[in-house]
């Protein structure tokens, strides 16, 4: 499928009500509104394409950015090629999740993640924040630098208060995740949480809520999912 063709199913799959949605969570035009489930229908006809991939995340459309990232290989890409993708990332579903899933799947995923945590540009530091949380939930724990992540979430707790809007979402996501990939990081993760109490979050009207993180822990815990990790970030 070429990138012309590839737009133009995106286009077709396109919805006004979705678009809407979309738009509430950061999105922006140019868009059409594809749904999820319908992007990975496209995604399953085209395969992986790298090329095309890059081609997609290039055109600036949400919905083509967004799968780009289902597309795309992070181990083939470049420092340079995902650092320019996280520079262009914008809203929530790009920053936080494209971006973030493309960069677990490479060697430069954890000096990226903690480079871009202290970028000025909150998108920049939303996908930084995001891809240690995608990091943690891919990479084995004997693969991991636990020192480093507890370093980080504490961190968190100095710092998640005074951080930007969204920001602030995706830091408390990483304890989260650090709590519930990493067998050794969970009771530290709700000793953190303990400390950080509630975290506020405007969203946008949206009827997202932010994650409590003692209380998914505990339902990991029940269900005895905790440090079960994930084949791929992406889903």
């Amino acid at each position: 499928m070429t990138l012309a063709e590839t737009l133009k199913a995106l286009e077709k799959a396109g919805s006004p009500g979705i678009k809407k949605i979309f738009i509430n969570h950061g999105a922006k035009e140019p868009l059409y509104g594809v749904k999820v489930g319908d992007l990975k229908i496209i995604h399953k006809s085209i395969k992986n394409n790298q090329q095309l991939a890059m081609e997609l995340f290039d055109t600036g459309n949400y919905d083509a950015m967004y799968l780009a990232g289902l597309l795309a290989d992070g181990s083939k890409m470049t420092r340079k090629q995902l650092d320019s993708w996280a520079k262009k990332a914008y809203g929530s579903g790009i920053s936080e999740y494209t971006v973030p899933w493309v960069t677990s799947e490479s060697k430069e995923a954890m000096s990226l993640a903690e480079e871009w945590i202290d970028s000025k540009n909150e998108s920049v530091a939303i996908s930084g924040w995001a891809t240690l949380s995608a990091i943690v939930s891919v990479t084995q724990d004997d693969d991991l630098d636990i020192k480093k992540l507890k370093a980080l979430m504490d961190r968190v707790a100095k710092e998640i208060h005074k951080a930007p809007n969204r920001v602030r979402y995706v830091m408390n996501g990483f304890v989260l995740a650090a709590g519930g990939f990493v067998i050794s990081l969970t009771d530290h993760a709700l000793s953190i949480a303990g400390k950080i109490g509630d975290v506020e979050v405007d969203m946008n009207g949206t009827a997202c809520k932010v994650p409590s993180v003692e209380d998914y822990l505990k339902k990991m815990k029940l269900k005895g999912v905790i440090g079960k990790k994930k084949k791929t970030a992406k889903c």
